[in-house]
């Protein structure tokens, strides 16, 4: 995984490319997404860093303007749940696919190889030049099932 500091000079880069100012606003919100293993909508992001940061004006736009602006550079990464928005995680972690409870919303995070490969041999079958993928199982958790 990148480094925290890495991480902060490639997202100046980015903003200094967009022609976008460095706040620290924005550095909040990087800081969150690198600093929490979990899935958030941005309105979580939002008020959890107004409760953590009560000092700090920062508006919900900010949020979600800086949530796209990391995805569309691949630093975050979202699950789509349809109408109930996007959920995002720091994009620079170790490939993984997912498992989201229906219910409670729950997401499970794992790595398969076996899964893997095939992607790869369908990939190959069809003369397809595969660049990446995301892979979203819907269902039960265990705890929903009871």
């Amino acid at each position: 995984m990148i480094t925290y500091p890495l991480l902060l000079d490639k997202f100046k880069t980015l903003l200094k490319t967009n022609t976008l100012k460095f706040t620290k606003q924005r550095e909040l919100i990087l800081k969150f997404l690198y600093d929490n293993d979990e899935h958030y909508t941005p309105e979580d992001i939002y008020m959890l860093l107004k409760k953590e940061n009560p000092d700090i004006n920062i508006g919900i736009a900010t949020v979600y303007r800086t949530l796209t602006l990391l995805e569309d550079s691949e630093i975050a990464s979202s699950i789509s749940f349809g109408a109930q928005g996007k959920k995002y995680e720091l994009g620079l972690k170790k490939h993984h696919d997912h498992l989201i409870c229906t219910s409670c919303g729950n997401i499970i995070e794992f790595f398969d190889e076996t899964i893997e490969e095939q992607q790869e041999k369908i990939a190959a079958k069809f003369n397809f030049k595969m660049t990446g993928h995301t892979m979203k199982i819907v269902g039960l958790c265990e705890k929903c099932q009871n």
